[in-house]
């Protein structure tokens, strides 16, 4: 009997090996690289009026995978689809089905789904003999998912370039999250820092010292503002030192044994947090990271897959991988680390599939020493944080033992100080992963003391405190308050954030956003004029009703048809009614100096400004922050001579950050920057003297422009080779790399628009754009 000839699709080249090394013969696999189709870029993509029907178009540079692809099915005798086990993944397995439909490559050939976690002998074998359909409610969440993205940013847009400044965009998740940014930087903003005493004492007994806070004063409890100024710190101090004379006594001890239990195996925000704050890495990086160790990692025997599916919100874990996770601590840490049945975490997502599984590695067995050699260091990292969390999980939980010692200085019961220790008594499965939050208090250790035992008063200070503003977000803290507040879902995390620093809506700054000027006009034009669409609340009930399409309880043309009619009509309204003054604007309580008309925030190109609102009468304008009245620091001279002029060199500061000037400013208007851009080596085409160099705008973007600068104004945005264009004879093309269409090489010139496929320029592409 004839083997079948069967054609399995993935989406990676890094999948498709690993798994072809499972199948053996009588198995083809290809990767679709992503995603095959996509709306067509252009108005009339979803057709409102014909029950959200949506136009489709494949993708430009996967179009020759699809056609090898199609070749192989036309041979074959049936076609299996094995993409990754989500929305997305049905979605493009779907959209692949009804290429190679069109095309007539199917006839009547079964088409069937796969579905597997983890990339394993066991797992793909399971599959593949238990193969099903395309889920179409998954599909369908998805579908309905794109159509709103493109709704809105199709309606939306548009408004933003008419009322605001060309060339912005806005999402239907990104806006929610730029809306929680910009409200944590006006909540810092309107923050009023109150000020605060603690009286802090340093005991000792012997050689040991520990420190211990004043809790009760002649009676009254302290608390965070019971004393609020100086006099009555010091006043206070006093008394407690005249009180003690140097001694104080042990008034109350009370100890206690609490059970610090182990947290859940990751899910995909819960990883990307702790990445974020162990690591460093955003969650792109993570998510990156994660990809390549569940497609397959060579680790000397060709590839395998090292951890479960990294896109889940499951905490389930399979009965087989607790098994073996349980077999493991027995052996490296014994029977007694391990409870007596295995520890089952609640599943908070209700969308999430018991099916699927929390990420884990795929052979607990496989320890981060055992395969050191073949990971990369930021490979090692994450397998070695995503192995302890998920063998610290199935661990006892650590008990700990506390005792707090309640002090009085002798004869005064009513005047007390607290110390607190604590010890862990059993470590349980911090031996693995210690889960403290950032920002808890280390563990302290006290001496051994007695009920009414007399101990050394060494030291007693009255220190003053403020409070503090809540912090901005970080990339660990946004990712949870966007999973708390509904918005968006584990796979999209990274892509939100990603998308709101390529807008340039939001800025690093010390790796904590920051709302930009622009950010903050979109945000409020947004929140003022579209409230309800970037309410978290509406968001979350929208991904809720999504979601309930994706497990078929709902219909997803219904979905669709009770968002669009009040936001179309709400878009339409707006675009009459609102005029661009009342979203760029913002009008203080403040005359203009030179008219007496009203002075106003206004939006410019460079950020922020004052203006008058008689403009273009009136041109006053000035600088946003308040003039003081302090004298200007002196200038840091350089050791050299302006080029221009021969007069000194200093270091200045801007609007945006510092930079190297001509003390003779305004006469001499020499500048450079504060490091030496890098030079392209390529001859400015334009001027033919100049070199283009790398440099970067005020909000981090690089671009490409002549050394020659201000006299020659040539620019590109993307990076320059030194070949000339074939159709126009221009001297220089660029490298540009898109979803769509991949590497390519362009002409910079618009009105010739030669283009031409350049996969092998994408790492220079890459070196660029890092």
């Amino acid at each position: 009997m004839n083997q079948l000839k069967t054609v399995v699709v993935v989406e990676s080249p890094a999948k498709a090996k690993t798994i072809k090394k499972y199948l053996g013969a009588g198995y083809e696999v290809f990767a679709s690289y992503g995603h095959v189709r996509d709306l067509v870029a252009k108005e009339g993509a979803v057709q409102t009026e014909q029950n959200f029907a949506m136009r489709y178009e494949g993708i430009e540079r996967n179009a020759r995978h699809v056609d090898a692809i199609a070749k192989a099915v036309r041979s074959a005798d049936q076609l299996l689809l094995a993409t990754d086990p989500d929305r997305e993944g049905e979605a493009i397995a779907w959209h692949l089905a009804e290429l190679l439909r069109e095309r007539k490559v199917l006839a009547d050939k079964p088409v069937r789904r796969v579905v597997f976690h983890e990339i394993t002998q066991r797992a793909i074998q399971e599959a593949v003999d238990h193969p099903g359909d395309i889920a179409m409610d998954l599909v369908n969440a998805q579908q309905a998912r794109r159509a709103l993205d493109y709704l809105v940013g199709f309606n939306i847009s548009p408004l933003l370039w008419k009322k605001i400044r060309r060339g912005l965009s806005a999402g239907r998740v990104q806006s929610p999250a730029l809306r929680l940014i910009v409200e944590r930087e006006e909540e810092i903003e309107a923050f009023v820092p109150r000020e605060y005493w603690t009286l802090d004492a340093t005991a000792g007994k012997d050689k040991a010292a520990f420190g211990a806070k004043l809790t009760q004063f002649e009676g009254e409890k302290i608390e965070r503002f019971s004393v609020v100024n100086g006099e009555r710190a010091q006043q206070v101090r006093a008394t407690i030192a005249a009180q003690a004379d140097g001694r104080l006594r042990v008034t109350a001890i009370t100890r206690r044994s609490r059970k610090r239990n182990p947290g859940p195996p990751f899910i995909t925000s819960t990883l990307q947090q702790e990445a974020s704050k162990r690591f460093g890495f955003t969650g792109q990086r993570t998510m990156r990271i994660a990809q390549q160790m569940y497609e397959g990692i060579d680790t000397g025997t060709g590839p395998v897959g090292l951890i479960t599916y990294m896109r889940t919100d499951s905490t389930s874990l399979a009965q087989e991988a607790v098994a073996e996770i349980r077999e493991v601590i027995a052996t490296r840490f014994g029977e007694q680390a391990l409870p007596k049945s295995p520890n089952v975490f609640k599943t908070k997502s209700k969308n999430a599939q018991e099916a699927h599984e929390a990420i884990r590695p795929s052979s607990a067995a496989r320890t981060p020493e055992s395969i050191r050699r073949h990971l990369s260091a930021d490979q090692l990292k994450l397998y070695t944080l995503i192995w302890n969390r998920t063998i610290a999980c199935q661990m006892n939980p650590a008990v700990i033992d506390t005792v707090a010692v309640d002090l009085s200085p002798p004869g005064h019961v009513h005047t007390l100080l607290r110390a607190t220790g604590s010890t862990v008594r059993e470590p349980g499965f911090l031996t693995v992963y210690d889960n403290r939050e950032e920002g808890d208090e280390p563990e302290a250790t006290l001496p051994a003391l007695e009920q009414d035992e007399l101990v050394e008063l060494r030291a007693l200070e009255a220190n003053q405190h403020f409070t503090e503003p809540p912090p901005r977000f970080n990339e660990a803290s946004l990712i949870k308050a966007l999973e708390e507040f509904g918005i968006g879902r584990p796979s999209t995390y990274a892509s939100i954030i990603t998308t709101l620093q390529q807008r340039e809506y939001v800025v690093l700054d010390g790796k904590r956003f920051v709302p930009s000027d622009v950010g903050r006009v979109v945000s409020r034009f947004l929140t003022e004029f579209f409230t309800q669409y970037v309410d978290y609340d509406f968001t979350a009930r929208l991904e809720d009703e999504l979601d309930a399409v994706s497990r078929g309880e709902a219909d997803w043309v219904p979905v669709l048809a009770r968002f669009w009619k009040p936001f179309h009509e709400l878009v339409i309204q707006t675009e009459t009614s609102v005029a661009r003054r009342d979203v760029t604007q913002q009008q203080l309580d403040e005359t203009c100096p030179e008219c007496g008309k009203p002075l106003a925030i206004r939006l410019g190109k460079r950020g922020n400004f004052i203006g008058c609102t008689a403009y273009p009468e009136c041109k006053y304008t000035r600088d946003i922050k308040p003039a003081t009245a302090e004298p200007e620091p002196a200038l840091e001279l350089l050791d050299r001579r302006c080029p221009l002029c021969g007069g000194d060199l200093a270091y200045k500061r801007g609007r945006y950050g510092r930079f190297i000037g001509c003390v003779n400013y305004p006469t001499c208007k020499h500048v450079e920057p504060l490091n030496k851009p890098k030079d392209m080596g390529i001859t400015c085409p334009e001027c033919k003297q100049g070199t283009l160099i790398e440099r970067k705008s005020r909000y981090g973007k690089l671009f490409y422009s002549c050394s020659r600068y201000p006299d020659c104004k040539y620019a590109v945005w993307d990076p320059p080779i030194a070949q000339p264009c074939p159709k126009c004879g221009h001297a220089i093309m660029t490298i540009k790399t898109t979803k769509r269409r991949g590497v390519e090489k362009l002409c910079p010139i618009k009105t010739c628009g030669y283009r031409e496929a350049a996969p092998e320029l994408a790492e220079t592409s890459e070196t660029s754009a890092a």
